[in-house]
């Protein structure tokens, strides 16, 4: 007699099991978050069976030689820049990014590159129909490629479909929070489905050696939605950043067993698709033409590349109690205790001032070397003072108002050079290489010297 199947409670928010309701999920603390769901057995291509007897396992040593991961290009630079040089046969990547921001549209290129190219390239669509998707291709000028597509949400067909034929290159899903199996009794999205349609998936391409991108939906806090699980058992995780009301996509990698993961990859929405950014530093330095004081070009790095953004800051009298603070693409935090150290230990107060600041373009940053070029744009600001437009400026401020060394600074002086500004604002610590580089870096110890050199010039 078949076992009965038995009624669990799953959090869709941390994916923790519960026996009974409960109004708060005593896991993550979030509220109103378990969903009932059925344990009817493991799901489909998961090979866990109830009464599985195990084996032996052979322990292997540390020593060996291990050749590197084979890879093979997408045809789109970026996306192999971010990826560590290109697709890993057999990995699972997912990659996740508001509705509308192009998550689609890059897929279906990777797809129809590689198909053109002789590689076998299968899309599965789980939103969109098959002529949905082929009025896409139609608008992208790839409507030629040989991709094998189809619209589909159940495991099970999914599944069987990809074993028929010879395995494929690269298999997409779009999205694994519309897959459901037939074995479970939950409705798709649940914590359960997108579990079991993830480990299933990536079950057969390590088997089968075909790349695996999965789509993922994000929440309203701009993380993939569904349990951290799924993060977990892929190789890499990309995000999708950009506002739909600009033109530009940053894909963004957060987790990459096969190379970094901190690169990023810049790309330009038009009418024919996704078109890769090969010099971003341009995109995000503004309008240089103003002569409006509180811009400040950063000289960032992103991974590996190095990157000039502005950051524009703006104080103003407030005639409020508790003046505003405002922040766009930095830390606000970081903003807090930069304000403090400029009150502190350089006398510049900015407590009857509301104080906005904004990253050009968009970008978001979280590199501490932005301190001083943010500390900058605030200081000219405050004074009225126009800052050099040829100058750079990048290094982390301590609470002590010290100035720190930041890491790759021959990297971030040559793009400045490239781009052709004549002066670089850094910390003293540190050396870098500046043969050939028609550049005069002048070196601060201590963020009073910055100020100083600000009221210097009121």
């Amino acid at each position: 007699m078949a076992k009965a199947s038995r009624s669990l409670y799953v959090c869709q928010a941390c994916g923790a099991t519960a026996a009974r309701w409960a109004g708060k999920c005593s896991a993550c603390n979030e509220w109103n978050t378990l969903v009932e769901e059925t344990d009817a057995g493991p799901p489909p291509g998961s090979g866990i069976t109830r009464q599985s007897k195990g084996r032996v396992v052979k322990l292997e040593s540390l020593q060996g030689s291990v050749a590197e991961a084979p890879r093979f290009s997408t045809g789109i630079d970026e996306l192999d820049r971010v990826m560590g040089g290109g697709i890993v046969p057999g990995s699972a990547i997912l990659i996740g990014g508001e509705p509308g921001i192009g998550k689609s549209t890059l897929l279906l290129q990777v797809a129809a590159h590689l198909a053109q190219r002789g590689k076998r390239s299968v899309y599965f669509s789980g939103e969109e129909a098959v002529a949905q998707v082929r009025l896409r291709a139609a608008r992208l000028g790839l409507a030629e490629a040989p991709v094998g597509l189809a619209s589909e949400t159940n495991l099970s067909n999914i599944l069987t479909t990809l074993s028929d034929d010879r395995p494929p290159d690269l298999v997409i899903i779009d999205s694994v929070q519309t897959l459901w199996a037939d074995t479970l009794d939950a409705a798709p999205g649940t914590v359960s489905q997108v579990r079991a349609a993830a480990q299933a998936l990536i079950r057969y391409a390590k088997m089968a050696g075909a790349a695996l991108l999965l789509v993922g939906h994000v929440t309203k806090d701009g993380q993939i939605a569904g349990p951290k699980v799924i993060e977990h058992m892929v190789d890499t995780v990309l995000y999708f950043e950009g506002d739909r009301g600009l033109s530009y996509r940053i894909l963004r990698a957060v987790k990459n067993r096969f190379g970094p993961s901190d690169e990023i990859g810049v790309f330009e929405m038009v009418a024919g698709g996704l078109r890769e950014v090969a010099n971003p530093s341009e995109l995000f330095l503004g309008d240089r033409t103003s002569q409006s004081p509180g811009a400040a070009v950063f000289a960032g790095i992103e991974g590996t590349r190095p990157l000039l953004v502005e950051i524009q800051a703006l104080v103003a009298p407030s005639g409020l109690g508790t003046p505003r603070r405002a922040v766009v693409g930095w830390d606000s935090n970081r903003l807090n205790m930069l304000l403090a150290v400029l009150d502190a230990r350089c006398g510049v107060s900015f407590s009857g001032h509301d104080v906005y600041l904004n990253v050009a373009g968009g970008l978001k940053i979280t590199e501490p070397a932005a301190d001083l070029a943010a500390a900058a744009a605030l200081l000219s600001s405050i004074s009225g003072i126009t800052l050099p437009r040829e100058a750079v400026y990048f290094g982390e401020v301590s609470l002590s108002g010290a100035v720190r060394g930041a890491a790759m600074t021959t990297s971030r002086l040559k793009e400045a050079a490239k781009l052709g500004f004549m002066q670089a604002v850094l910390p003293e610590a540190g050396e870098a290489d500046t043969n050939g580089l028609k550049l005069t870096l002048s070196r601060i110890a201590h963020l009073k010297s910055l100020a100083a050199a600000a009221a210097a010039c009121d």
